[in-house]
């Protein structure tokens, strides 16, 4: 029964862990850029956008550019965004698979 016990507790701590590695992951932040810097987006680890940043240069373009530069921009903060989180839950994680954990990006 100690092994099942041991087994237990260390189920309990990595629980713990993975709670103060998600209240971290929320304080996480990413900025994507896209056309040389006039694009800017800035992501919460929940992948909300908290700010967005367009260059009054870019603005005489024509919309469409405009829009594929904001989801350029967007798409390259999420990747970034998805590699930190995904650091964060690999240090809580210790070296443990977790096999099919995915942070919802």
């Amino acid at each position: 029964m100690t092994d099942f016990s041991k087994i237990l507790d260390k189920a309990k701590e990595i629980e713990s862990k993975m709670k103060e590695s998600q209240e971290k992951i929320k304080n996480i932040s990413a900025t994507g850029v896209s056309g040389g810097d006039s694009v800017k987006i800035t992501l919460n680890g929940e992948g909300e956008i908290i700010n967005l940043d367009i260059s009054s240069n870019i603005l005489k373009e024509d919309k469409t550019i405009i829009e594929d530069l904001i989801k350029a921009a967007h798409s390259n903060a999420k990747s970034q965004l998805k590699s930190k989180t995904s650091e964060e839950i690999s240090k809580t994680a210790g070296g443990f698979g977790i096999p099919g954990f995915k942070w919802p990006l």
